[in-house]
């Protein structure tokens, strides 16, 4: 029994040696723990105070050479918890691609946080003075440079410049561009709660090209009206958001200038899937005027309905198309989050020949196969009654040309996106359309159109979108390149933007 006992303290104290040790090196790496946590905040101290005597320019600058490194798309740590929300998780990863949730206009996407993390711009202005109340204010500035160059088949510029129309927004053949230098401010109304009643704004300036296919008459449409200007300024949004969360599970009701809200396609060019735009894009309503309310009824339905002055046109101007015009559009989701239908009656009004009265009916209807893959599709018809083949005093200008002929004009459009993800920061997407100006009221050919497109989008960061593509362009009943010399275009186009 002694030599049993004296057997069991001679290896009992081997082992309290060795957890003594443990104890001691775990005790040394809290230690060790803790003294880099407090030189981290030390560090994080001597950085806020050094920034806060900075100059503004100088932040933005360091801010700028930030997030120039910073990857555009970071994959979510194993484990990790998602920023929660009260609708389902967000089909799409944004970015690379512009959006992360279902294809919806005019609101918010209701249930949704609404998080966006700061760009440099904004990020020098947290770090100056009065950062923490900018913080509590919500209120954001941010934008972006978007120029871009094109290579097109379509030469003959002695009738006009714009030799590639109908392709839109790059109409000037074998060019570089300035497209757009956007900036917004805006305060985004938290639709995530349903406990209080929030509210919002953006107000949206543009300079560029690309005023050409924003503004509505009345808006600073003198630059093109009267001048012909190719550079010019315009604020395509300017609105107030109201969300009361008691109306079934979220209502938000937004008040002034917005873009139209149906459309896979958007007029700002970090919300696009391609350089370029679909003629379908290129040629329905743009702008409207009004109240516009969008009200959730549950995971899978939401309802839009609005009333506008009408498509394009300034509710002080006058003009046959100014006039009380509804909006009612329905989005529909799959229970499995696979399938998403946006659907309605964009414009609905008396259709007597105006600025852009076209009436509009349009549904688009999104799959997606799996993470990796998803296509969007949309078609719409349009009309006007007693359109007319020349400018008047009331109607001197519509978006691409007069009718051929005069009296009932309408037109039907249909365009396939197909994405296809390649990398964690980048898509490659193929574009088919079909295109059917019946008596030339859009774009002045009274022909079917076809295009067929392929590109790719590529963030090399966070602040950098590059997106190059080849497009064929094709009318079939009369030449429509060219100036009219030719019924086909071919066009390398390619863009960068810049988010500031």
């Amino acid at each position: 029994m002694v030599s049993t006992l004296f057997a069991g303290i001679v290896f009992a104290v081997p082992a309290m040696h060795a957890q003594e040790a443990t104890d001691t090196t775990l005790r040394a790496k809290a230690r060790a723990a803790k003294a880099a946590k407090a030189k981290e905040e030390e560090e994080k101290a001597e950085r806020i105070a050094r920034k806060m005597k900075e100059p503004f320019w100088k932040r933005l600058d360091e801010a700028m050479l930030e997030q120039l490194g910073t990857p555009a798309y970071t994959p979510p740590e194993p484990g990790a918890t998602p920023t929660p929300r009260r609708i389902p998780p967000a089909p799409f990863d944004s970015p690379p691609f512009p959006a992360s949730d279902w294809q919806i206009g005019g609101s918010t996407v209701i249930g949704d946080p609404g998080e966006l993390a700061p760009y440099p711009l904004m990020q020098a202005i947290y770090e100056g003075p009065g950062g923490d109340a900018w913080k509590r204010s919500k209120v954001q500035i941010y934008g972006w440079v978007n120029f871009s160059g094109n290579i097109s088949t379509s030469h003959n510029t002695s009738k006009g410049q714009n030799a590639n129309f109908p392709l839109v927004y790059d109409i000037r053949p074998n060019r570089m561009e300035l497209n757009q230098i956007v900036l917004y401010v805006e305060r985004l109304p938290d639709e995530n709660q349903t406990d209080h009643i929030d509210w919002g704004f953006r107000y949206s300036m543009l300079y560029g090209l690309d005023y050409r296919f924003t503004f509505s008459r009345g808006w600073f449409s003198e630059q093109l009206l009267q001048h012909n200007s190719y550079y010019g300024f315009d604020m395509p949004m300017v609105y107030f958001d109201l969300y009361i969360p008691y109306v079934f599970q979220g209502m938000n009701i937004r008040i002034g200038r917005i873009i139209s809200e149906p459309d896979i396609e958007a007029q700002l060019a970090p919300n696009n899937l391609m350089a370029s735009h679909s003629l379908l894009y290129g040629f329905d309503p743009y702008c409207q005027e009004g109240i516009f309310t969008t009200t959730m009824i549950n995971d899978q339905w939401t309802i839009q309905a609005g009333i506008s002055d009408g498509t394009d046109v300034a509710i002080w101007q006058k003009d046959p198309g100014r006039q009380p015009t509804g909006t009612v559009m329905v989005q529909w989701t799959a229970p499995n989050q696979m399938d998403s239908i946006y659907a309605g009656d964009n414009v609905i009004n008396d259709g007597q020949w105006g600025y852009n009265n076209m009436q509009q009916f349009v549904g688009t209807w999104t799959h997606k196969f799996n993470d990796k893959i998803y296509s969007a599709t949309e078609a719409w018809y349009m009309f006007e009654y007693d359109a007319i083949n020349h400018p008047t005093k009331e109607v001197p200008f519509q978006s691409g040309s007069f009718p051929v002929r005069s009296g009932y004009a309408s037109e039907l459009a249909v365009v396939n996106y197909t994405m296809f993800r390649i990398a964690r920061n980048s898509f490659f997407t193929v574009r088919n359309e079909y295109f059917k100006d019946r008596v030339g009221a859009r774009t002045g050919f009274a022909t079917p159109y076809s295009e067929h497109a392929i590109g790719v989008t590529y963030w090399p960061d966070k602040l950098i979108t590059i997106r190059p593509e080849l497009r064929f362009d094709h009318s079939y009943d009369v030449p429509a390149y060219n100036n009219g010399a030719d019924k086909s275009q071919f066009a390398f186009i390619t863009d960068v933007i810049y988010h500031f």
